[in-house]
């Protein structure tokens, strides 16, 4: 049956059981959103770093226990668990990450953040959260709301997860090595969200199977001799060293990788000397590396070994040192799950406002709890207004990507959406195990 009431149209029989308008997800979400929006603004103001999430953790922690989940804190240091136990039935663990970026932000907005941290070398650095992890925690509370508030609505247990140190890989494995499924029980589906800085506000994308890509950080140091810039011939010069790798590494994918394989090497950060005039020791490249599957993830690192140390031979250098870190599996959506839960979030949203994504070369931890044996789906959320797209459009600017300084979301239509669509997905998983 569908209702129109002020404007939308209202799907039913997405729960199983009858209900008012009220009690449709989308509808809920759209009356509950600036409720919402102050812990929003919240976590914007008061991002934390990867596995420094302290405070980030204890304000997540506070809004589960408010609605009277069972809450564990530090699981796999500043992880969250919280349970909302409704009877006999599945588990679904909805999942959000905590943790947010060095970077300065310039966005502009009024609740910009301002907040400062210390990275892993020990410099000060800004803090943002440029990811839209202050979007995926909102969008939880929200939707851990709207469940509490409708428990006729569904049978089985909830799992929230708050994830610490999703941006550099090592929050999912610090919680399942401390024994979350362990400790608290398999779920028998995950899911999550994450923004989209392209997609539009209001919809959702998604994709089954393969959707996001192994990552592998990797750093290189290239040593030298120094000396004077006046007398290079009396040195060994690590920069050029550098530059010559930085072109290198490059044919590795256009020339060594199959064109049919996604592949990336980017090479992001590199740092020598320290004066105009002075030749240093070493030089070091901080490298990001993409792929798919694990044939062509091992051609690249191997590669990066290679060209490395030939490069240093080639000018009479010492070997080099190459370290690999961050290591982060591909993403592959449960085909069975996604297939199962996407006609109800089609029909809480509108078949217009939900899209089929390519795949994509970005990372995301949530991997790993699908390679602990749980069936798990992570869908893509628009996060920019209609308006500001055409605007970036007629100016012929592309929009910010995820990381840069000047993203930020359109707040209220992607919270709204976000929880309309996490609870319309939790629920068709455990409506089901109700009886009439």
């Amino acid at each position: 049956m569908r209702l129109l009431v002020a404007g939308v149209v209202l799907t039913f029989g997405l729960l199983r059981t009858a209900t008012t308008e009220a009690e449709e997800p989308r509808a809920w979400a759209q009356g509950h959103v600036a409720d919402l929006l102050p812990l929003y603004h919240h976590f914007h103001t008061h991002p934390e770093l990867s596995f420094q999430e302290e405070q980030t953790a204890a304000r997540l922690a506070d809004e589960l226990r408010k609605l009277g989940l069972e809450v564990t804190t530090k699981v796999g240091r500043h992880g969250v668990v919280g349970l909302l136990r409704n009877g006999a039935g599945p588990t679904v663990m909805v999942r959000t990450d905590l943790d947010a970026l060095p970077v300065t932000e310039t966005t502009g907005v009024p609740y910009a953040s301002k907040a400062t941290g210390t990275d892993k070398n020990g410099n000060t650095v800004g803090v943002m959260h440029a990811c839209g992890h202050d979007i995926h925690m909102t969008c939880l509370i929200g939707t851990a709301q709207y469940l509490t508030q409708h428990k006729s609505a569904w049978k089985g247990t909830v799992m929230f997860i708050g994830q610490p140190a999703e941006e550099i890989g090592g929050g999912a494995i610090a919680m399942l090595n401390d024994g979350l499924f362990r400790r608290f029980g398999k779920p028998d589906f995950a899911l999550a969200l994450h923004v989209d800085a392209a997609l539009p506000a209001g919809q959702v994308g998604y994709r089954a199977g393969y959707f996001l890509a192994n990552v592998d950080s990797v750093d290189i140091t290239l040593r030298g001799k120094g000396g004077h810039g006046a007398y290079p011939h009396k040195t060994i010069d690590p920069i050029v060293q550098a530059a010559h790798l930085i072109i290198d590494l490059q044919t590795i994918v256009s020339r060594e990788n199959s064109p049919f394989e996604p592949a990336v090497i980017t090479v992001g950060a590199i740092r020598g000397g320290n004066k105009h005039n002075i030749i240093p020791d070493e030089c070091k490249l901080q490298l990001t590396v993409r792929s798919y599957s694990d044939a062509v993830r091992k051609k690249l690192l191997d590669g990066i070994k290679r060209k490395a140390k030939a490069v240093a031979e080639g000018a009479g250098a010492p070997e080099p040192t190459v370290e690999f870190s961050d290591a982060i599996p591909a993403t592959r959506n449960d085909e069975d799950l996604v297939a199962r839960v996407m006609p109800a979030i089609e029909r809480t949203l509108g078949d217009k406002n939900v899209v089929k994504l390519e795949l994509s070369m970005g990372g995301e931890d949530f991997s790993q709890y699908g390679l602990a044996g749980v069936p798990i789906f992570m869908f893509r959320l628009g996060s920019i207004s209609t308006d500001r797209i055409a605007e970036h459009v007629r100016q012929e600017k592309p929009l910010p990507s995820l990381h840069a300084p000047e993203y930020y979301p359109t707040p209220e239509p992607t919270i709204a959406t976000g929880v309309a669509a996490m609870s319309a997905a939790v629920l068709d998983l455990l409506a089901s195990a109700k009886k009439p």
